[in-house]
């Protein structure tokens, strides 16, 4: 492959040619050249678009895509186009499908459904067999196969011995474990957040308190073995203030939130609509300040879309019944421009790859291709032809977005949206 992209502004601190409008010239996968006007004399396929910005290649720390098992929610392959197509070159697969990606051969599974992909598929394994909260997985293994941390998707381990050994075992080859934070016994038969919305519309509430509680202890037990963690798609001021808290301390915990968490509040359900029933539930607009502040001062550690395609038929039924979950891949950069100034989008997109021990590369002459196009200033309003996804469970759907991915380049291959 032979590319020269013209007129893209440079979006990467690491680069020398940050916050310069330059023609970049890609050959076999690798950047060769960066300048002014480069000449064209190989007959390079050339890329012109409107306000062309790149960045390093965006990454998302959390990705449900239902293949094997969920085929009729998302397929792998459709999966990683689109989120080749929404900005993203890599993304961390979560376990929850059927079979659960528990064991060694799960993992080369889902690897090898990507072989072809220019977006990167990094699977997260399940920390406990079936992701039942029962009996360990076979981490080592499954990290030798290629799985970049271990956690049950949304699941959280009541058991806190398992979760002390689990932190202690995976010392011994640097895992990382992924610890989703909500206590079963305090959300009880919740649906949503616990206050004043909850309350006017007559749903079961879920406090704040069943993720703190679970957070505090998570970071207790953190504290005494040692080992790292990585607690997801936190959601409450109090939940940002104790994992500021901790990494003072010196602990090896990261963190991240999601899309619809720094856009979305819980007073979108006031129709119903289960397109907004997520876990964890959309909290207050406090909570979404915080979580903002959070990104700000760098204690949250990166932005994931939580990407979780529900068919219709979990979905269109009451409130209390309806599956959690939402997409999201499509619509993250534009919702995010809403909110967050356009560096620090880019550098929660890309900073999980440090935190999940995958390489990244600068753009500078010498490095790999891994590239995200996007325009930063065109505004649209999200409609149900923006869904790439086979699933059109999206809580964006109607919201104005200032921005829009254009695609990527990354293992040799450029793909647009």
């Amino acid at each position: 492959m032979k590319l020269i992209i013209r007129n893209a502004k440079i979006i990467d601190p690491q680069s020398p040619f940050h916050n310069q409008t330059v023609d970049i010239l890609i050959v076999d996968g690798f950047i060769e050249k960066i300048g002014n006007s480069l000449a064209n004399s190989d007959n390079a396929e050339e890329i012109k678009l409107d306000n062309l910005h790149i960045s390093q290649g965006w990454f998302d720390s959390s990705v449900s895509l239902g293949e094997p098992g969920f085929e009729d929610r998302e397929t792998i392959a459709n999966g990683l186009a689109v989120a080749a197509k929404s900005g993203f070159t890599g993304i961390a697969l979560q376990p929850n499908s059927f079979p659960v990606i528990d064991n060694q051969s799960q993992i080369n599974f889902v690897k090898s459904k990507a072989n072809s992909s220019a977006t990167e598929i990094f699977p997260i394994g399940a920390l406990t067999k079936n992701a039942e909260g029962k009996d360990m997985a076979e981490l080592f293994d499954m990290k030798q196969a290629g799985a970049i941390a271990f956690g049950d998707y949304n699941k959280s381990l009541d058991n806190a011995n398992l979760l002390k050994i689990a932190l202690q075992y995976t010392q011994d080859f640097d895992g990382l474990v992924i610890t989703f934070a909500q206590d079963e016994k305090i959300k009880g038969n919740g649906v949503a957040n616990e206050g004043v919305v909850s309350t006017r519309l007559g749903l079961k509430g879920i406090p704040n308190l069943a993720e703190e509680l679970q957070i505090a202890r998570n970071l207790f037990l953190l504290e005494y073995t040692g080992g790292k963690m990585h607690i997801p798609t936190i959601s409450t001021a109090k939940s940002v203030a104790l994992i500021k808290e901790a990494k003072a301390k010196g602990l090896q915990v990261s963190c991240s939130v999601s899309v619809h968490h720094l856009t979305l509040t819980d007073e979108k359900l006031d129709n119903f609509d289960t397109r907004y029933k997520v876990a964890p539930p959309l909290r207050t607009e406090e909570d979404r300040q915080a979580l903002l502040a959070g990104i700000l001062d760098n204690t949250i550690d990166m932005i994931t879309s939580d990407h979780n395609p529900m068919d219709i038929e979990h979905k269109k039924m009451e409130f209390d019944m309806a599956k959690n979950g939402t997409i999201g891949l499509e619509s993250a950069f534009g919702a995010l421009m809403n909110v967050l100034p356009l560096e620090k989008i880019i550098e929660k997109l890309t900073s999980g790859k440090a935190v999940f021990n995958i390489e990244s590369s600068s753009i500078k002459e010498g490095s790999k291709a891994n590239i995200s196009l996007f325009n930063p200033e065109v505004e649209n309003t999200f409609t149900k032809t923006a869904i790439l996804s086979k699933s059109k469970n999206s809580a964006f759907l109607g919201m104005k977005l200032k921005g829009k991915a254009y695609g990527i380049v990354n293992q040799g291959k450029l793909i647009l949206a």
